[in-house]
């Protein structure tokens, strides 16, 4: 698959070396910036209870 989208990116070998990484960072801004801080309000890990108000 990533083999068929590399062969279809336009101009030579150097412009598609850098267009592709270019969408690799785009990608991973993407995930990092909406689709984790959106998943992680699911994530039951979060839920700590260090540092909390304990009674005594």
């Amino acid at each position: 698959m990533y083999g068929w989208i590399f062969r279809h990116l336009p101009g030579p070998l150097w412009f598609r070396i850098v267009t592709a990484v270019l969408f690799i960072a785009v990608a991973i801004l993407v995930l990092m910036q909406f689709v984790f801080p959106w998943l992680s309000q699911f994530n039951p890990l979060n839920d700590s209870t260090i540092g909390g108000n304990a009674t005594p």
